[in-house]
């Protein structure tokens, strides 16, 4: 706690000075020039409600916190000619450079004038320039205001400006004044499209045309007509026409502001020598599909070997690496069909998807058999990936676990292994680490281990007993996934060797939405070091001799040499007299001890998972800068019954708990639902709202009354509730009594408000919200359960700030969260009590938390 002070009053002193020591915002603005510092837009007299208005100007004031500019006063620190004031004091300064060379090397010297230069150079791009007020620009954010409300239908639009001074020296703020003036709306559309097979196209789609009489003009939706116009007869045939060739012509003269629109599409234009002639668009058609596996392999001269596969032509320069109908299946090109993009599209997808080629090249030509000019080929040119592939990489991590931990992984990859496009990535990995016994407290140095491997085997096709091909057609991109691996690990937790198989099967019924079916996945836990247990779970331990002490036990045969209970002969001695009534206890004592007992047990026993699940998943998401967007999740799993049918079959006896077993083991049985939504909003300056909704539910039935560990649900952590540490939550009001928190019910809610605070540093501002709980499980703490809907009262809240820097290829994050509403607490004590810095929770994460 005295550390967290101690950070937070030097991180605050910092501040402190960076504030202090560049507090002129005007530093870096040259005299008879100006800093703004406001922009003020009036539509029609008051404030425009589209907050997109305003990221309409091509200048910016700089961006403030707190209504102070951040940004810029660090970029104040910044010497505006760094690299010359160093040269100059080496040159006027001999003997200082002298003394300096003593202790550095002159090349060392050179480098560290270089490194003041680069940093510099650092805090520059990190910071914001001063927003100079500039005439020009004004005069381009007219532009921009005028465009933008003409594309609306406005076409009379007016806009204005005045500099208002500030009263502090050289700084001045922008009113923009726009005056809209009457709305132009769609009076009538007429098409003028000469080549008469387009006019039929256009007219037969007329019905779902975007744009409607009687609307108000806007420029958008003109936009999309053209796109959906577009798309018709690209897909209908009409190889050769282009997005351009699509015009929009408005008739606005003495209309009474109406507009009358004209659809113009002319012939195509073709140039024959140096003269241009037009000809009516026509509908082509593929006359032959020529595929090259290996085009990189054709040497000039050379004869290729020809196969007529189906309808496709598969020519081979070299060697046959890939099976017929691999080739063919990825194909959606058909001979006699009529040209469509959306069959290019699929196929260069597809080619891509089977990770074996570099980027396809699809060409389409004129076949010169053909005098109508309607023919196409398709010359489909393909460059193989290598074979092999070897990755190595290495790591160090640190958690509350190992304070120091070393780890090295190896990845094989095989590219089309049975000639089908398959891949095999075979995974190595092992790690060494140091940590501390939990029980002795002796210092142990590299005394943790962890090796696994894993191979997983891709097929771009599904394996199933049924035909499948109606029911999820090619160009879903279906894949068949089987997966193994082991992993074992030494001196970590109870020690533990598992093993897992993974049958999987994917597809995408449309671009936004992603389908998995896993018809079995195997999961087995063999924990090898259970007396361990008390070792491990420090908070069940105290507890456990909590009770002892309070028996006032002294019996040599509980205790070690601290009069505590021996591990782990004394804890499963104490528990068994207490629980068969050999030592007395109250009813609340024995009622703890029986607790304490069924979670041992739960968590020291093999686990032996089956299940089936099914998970949909809906992304608008189009890029890794798409900042606008929404994610939808939806998971169904189901595990044990497979087993139950089989051991019920076979007449398999129960145990003593009266439940059945498989390999020796209690397999697991449930249900499990988990629903997750996740939306973006891309507000005014690239600032970004995100919310995010999680709920989850796990049943147990038949041959088990409680949730695996590894299947269970936990709260806390830097993606879930920041103001809590991860198992630290819950369940319900309990106040996290155990070392590793779990239950088989969870809801989660976060928002979070993300800004740029000056180049690639980005903050944020945060509220999450959820809890986790037992249901219908073995778990009688009624603390710890969800009853009904008045235990939603026991939903915890945090939140705090973070701290980001954007490396553009991952973001390391820095979030501070405060228990805003803490359910552990006694009531009247559970608001606002913990918002302390001592109290923070500090989490660092990598990428954004959703």
């Amino acid at each position: 706690m005295k550390k967290t002070s101690l950070l937070a009053k030097i991180g605050l002193i910092i501040a402190l000075i960076i504030v202090i020591s560049s507090c002129n915002a005007i530093k870096r603005v040259p005299e008879g020039k100006k800093l703004l510092i406001n922009n003020t837009i009036l539509v029609d007299s008051i404030a425009p409600k589209d907050p997109r208005v305003k990221t309409l100007l091509v200048q910016q004031p700089n961006n403030r916190i707190l209504t102070v500019p951040v940004g810029l006063h660090f970029y104040n620190l910044a010497r505006p000619h760094r690299d010359s004031i160093y040269l100059k004091w080496m040159q006027e300064n001999p003997k200082g450079l002298q003394r300096r060379n003593k202790v550095l090397s002159e090349k060392q010297t050179v480098q560290l004038g270089q490194g003041l230069v680069d940093f510099n150079n650092w805090i520059k791009r990190t910071g914001e320039e001063p927003a100079i007020l500039e005439l020009d620009d004004i005069t381009k954010s007219k532009e921009r205001l005028r465009a933008w409300y003409w594309n609306q239908g406005w076409f009379n639009t007016d806009v204005s400006h005045k500099i208002i001074d500030s009263d502090k020296k050289q700084r001045a703020e922008v009113v923009y004044t726009v005056n809209k003036h009457q709305a132009y709306k769609i009076d009538s559309i007429n098409a003028r499209i000469s080549s008469p097979l387009v006019d039929s196209l256009y007219h037969v789609h007329l019905k779902d045309q975007l744009i409607t009489t009687g609307e108000q003009y806007y420029t958008p939706d003109f936009n999309a007509e053209r796109d959906r116009l577009m798309t018709i007869f690209r897909n209908n045939g009409v190889f050769y026409m282009e997005k351009e060739f699509i015009k929009f012509e408005g008739d606005t003269v003495k209309t009474n502001h109406n507009a009358n629109i004209a659809v113009i599409i002319d012939d195509r234009e073709i140039k024959v020598g140096d003269s241009i002639i037009t000809k009516p668009f026509l509908i082509h058609k593929i006359s032959k599909i020529n595929v090259y596996p290996d085009y990189e392999e054709s040497i000039e001269g050379s004869v290729p070997d020809t196969t007529r596969y189906k309808d496709i032509n598969i020519i081979r320069y070299g060697e046959r690496k890939y099976r017929n109908f691999v080739l063919a299946d990825a194909i959606f090109f058909h001979e006699g069909d009529i040209y469509r993009d959306i069959d290019r599209d699929r196929t260069f997808n597809r080619i891509t998807e089977l990770k074996s080629f570099y980027t396809p090249s699809i060409r389409l030509e004129p076949d010169p058999a053909d005098s109508t000019g309607v023919n196409l080929i398709a010359n489909i040119l393909l460059t193989s990936k290598k074979k092999f592939f070897l990755k190595n990489s290495a790591e160090t991590t640190h958690s509350n676990i190992q304070a120091l931990g070393i780890g090295l992984n190896s990845s094989l990859v095989i590219r089309n292994l049975f000639q089908g496009s398959e891949l095999l990535d075979i995974n190595f990995r092992g790690s060494i680490g140091a940590s501390a016994d939990g029980a002795s407290g002796d210092s142990r140095f590299f005394d943790l281990q962890e090796y696994g491997a894993d191979a997983r085997l891709s097929f771009p096709r599904l394996f199933f007993p049924i035909k499948t091909e109606k029911l999820i057609p090619k160009y879903m991109s279906p894949s068949t996934n089987l997966s193994i691996g082991f992993v074992s690990q030494t001196n970590i937790g109870l020690d533990k060797t598992s093993f897992n198989s993974i049958l999987s099967y994917r597809w995408k019924p449309k671009p936004t939405n992603t389908s998995r079916f896993d018809l079995i996945n195997a999961q087995y836990v063999r924990n090898l070091d259970p007396g361990d247990f008390f070792n491990v779970y420090n908070s069940t331990y105290n507890s456990l001799n909590a009770v002892a002490e309070d028996l006032n036990i002294t019996n040599p045969i509980y205790l070690n040499d601290n009069n505590n209970l021996s591990i782990p002969q004394g804890t499963s001695l104490f528990t068994r007299d207490v629980l068969n009534g050999s030592i007395a206890t109250t009813s609340d004592q024995r009622e703890t001890v029986r607790n304490i007992e069924e979670r041992r047990d739960r968590l020291t026993q093999n686990n032996l998972i089956v299940s089936t699940s099914y998970n949909w998943i809906r992304n608008t998401q189009k890029g890794i800068y798409d900042d606008d967007y929404s994610l939808f999740s939806i998971r169904v799993e189901s595990a044990g019954n497979v087993l139950a049918g089989i051991t019920s079959l076979v007449g398999e006896p129960t145990n003593e708990d009266g439940n059945r077993t498989a390999f020796g083991v209690e397999y697991s049985q449930y249900a499990k639902t988990e629903i997750d939504y996740i939306k973006h909003w891309q507000l005014f300056s690239n600032n970004v709202f995100a919310i995010r909704a999680f709920g989850g539910i796990a049943i147990p039935y038949g041959n088990s009354d409680n949730i695996p560990f590894t299947r269970s649900f936990f709260g806390g952590g830097p993606n879930d509730n920041r103001a809590w540490q991860a198992y630290e939550l819950g369940p319900g009001s309990t106040g996290g009594i155990n070392d590793f928190n779990e239950a088989n019910m969870k809801l989660a809610f976060n928002g979070e408000y993300r800004f740029t605070i000056t180049g690639s540093f980005k903050g944020a501002l945060f509220v999450d919200a959820g809890n986790i709980w037992n249901v219908l499980d073995n778990e009688d703490n009624p603390d710890a359960q969800f009853k009904g809907i008045s235990d939603l009262s026991t939903i915890s809240v945090g939140s705090g700030f973070g701290i980001r820097y954007d490396f553009g290829f991952f973001v390391l994050r820095l979030d501070t969260g405060f228990k805003t509403f803490n359910p552990a607490l006694e009531e009247g004590r559970r608001w606002f009590k913990e918002i302390k810095i001592p109290k923070a929770v500090f989490n660092v994460g990598i990428n954004y938390p959703f």
